[in-house]
This record gives C-alpha cells, structure tokens and sequence, in this order.
C-alpha cells in the first residue's frame, strides 16, 4: 500500500516537494487559487483550495476531507514571527489546526534558520529550543509528534544567489537545495521518525561571494573562511545517518 501524503501549501518548495514525492507516494495538497486546483487535479495530485489568514474567520475553516486517509501531512505555509506578531500567529495556527483536525499520523512543519539570531557564531538546535519560538511552540503542543525542519535559504533550479541583490559578500551562506530536504523528509517517513527538531543546511558554508564566482564561472582561488552565523546541521546528519546529495552550495547550480 502506498502512504498518502498531504502537503498544505503548493508553492515553490511544495511543488518540488510533490514531484520528487510522486510515484513513491499518493498526494493531496492545498493551494490558494482555483487554476491552480485544476491544473494539479490534472495532474493527478489531489488539490483543494485553502488559505490560512492571520485573523478570526467568521466561519471557520472546515476540516480537509482527504486528512481522515492520510498518512503523512507537510506544512510548508509560514507560521514564524517575522511574517506577523504572536496574536495573528495564534490565529492562523488555529485556522490551520481546524483544517487538519486531530491528526496523528507523522508530521512535518518546515520552519527557518531565521529563528537564530545574526551573530557570528555557529549554531545547533540547543542553543535556540523550539520552546522560544511560538509557532514552532503552538504546533507542537496540539500535535506532539511533529518534526520541525528549520530549513537555510532555499536554492536550486531558479533559486541562484547570483540572481540576487546579495550585501555582505564576505559572509558564510547557510543554504539548503530543495532536493536534499526531499530525501530527508523521505528517510524520515521511512523511518517514522517523529518529534524531531532539525537544522536542514548544506554541511559547507563559502562565502557568499564564492557561491556567485562558482555559479558566473568565475574563477576564485581565494581560501577564506566566510564570516557571519552559521546554522549546522550536524545533529541529523548523526541521528539519520544523512549523506547530502548537495552538499556544497558552490555546486548547486550544475
């Protein structure tokens, strides 16, 4: 029998997400316009429309009908500070929950290494416990068994750094290709893991300006070690046994 999975919110790291997941796995998923639910139904994905806003809906949402079949659910919608304050974080956490009800299969929220402060320092999942961090903190305490991903900077396919406007150039990346959080979310539904909290980032941390020579080919011999904070991921690479398919940012883009 193939496990179901839900992943709410089809966007850019949903849609990967949905293509490398199909074939191995049955999917449903959830995205914000009605073109969009028809072009997924023809492709076979299940799609319903749903948002989560960040207020009291006058009606609330009603649960997702494929949730009772599912074995697996992937929240790839924001609930962090920064897109809001505490209040309308509670508001869309509660929005979301009404929608997926009681659910107990295994769990996925994919959150950021934004929760760590920008400081030169490295950083592991101790130094900022999910506890401080309200959304992570309100979706683990409705649903216990969810693993939380804190992902770095998503790259891959169009997702270059030299297609943007960078400052601090001599500053380390802490970035992830979308492929890698694919496989890791993969080994973890395999191994039904549950009720983790991982940084998901590349092990090798250039420079950003070693990162935009590579992906100009232009040549750079220059040796530094970039500056900045740094977000390891060093703890699910031990607990998962994890080889990165990516793990060098400098090479993302080949």
């Amino acid at each position: 029998m193939m496990k179901k999975i839900g992943i709410i919110g089809y966007g850019w790291l949903g849609e990967r997400l949905a293509s490398s997941l199909s074939g191995k796995y049955v999917l449903a998923t959830t995205t914000t316009t009605e073109s969009k639910v028809n072009q997924l139904n023809n492709k076979g994905i299940h799609a319903v429309m749903a948002s989560f806003p960040d207020y009291q809906l006058a009606e609330p949402l009603s649960q997702w009908e494929e949730v009772k079949n599912m074995d697996v659910l992937i929240i790839t919608i924001p609930v962090s500070e920064k897109s809001c304050c505490v209040s309308s974080l509670y508001n869309r956490i509660q929005n979301l929950s009404t929608f997926i009800g009681d659910f107990k299969g295994q769990m996925f929220l994919m959150s950021s290494t934004g929760v760590y402060p920008d400081l030169p320092q490295d950083f592991t999942e101790e130094d900022i416990p999910l506890e401080k961090i309200s959304g992570e903190r309100m979706l683990r305490n409705k649903y216990p068994q969810l693993n939380i991903l804190r992902l770095g900077g998503l790259m891959g396919d169009n997702r270059l750094l030299k297609n943007y406007n960078v400052s601090n150039l001599d500053h380390a990346v802490n970035h992830i290709h979308y492929a890698d959080i694919s496989r890791i979310i993969s080994e973890m539904i395999e191994k039904e893991t549950q009720s983790k909290l991982y940084n998901v980032t590349a092990p090798i941390h250039p420079a950003k300006s070693q990162v935009i020579n590579a992906q100009k080919n232009i040549e750079d011999d220059e040796v530094f070690e970039g500056k900045g904070k740094k977000v390891l991921s060093s703890k699910l690479v031990s607990e998962l046994d994890y080889v990165f398919q990516y793990p060098d940012p400098r090479m993302f883009h080949l």
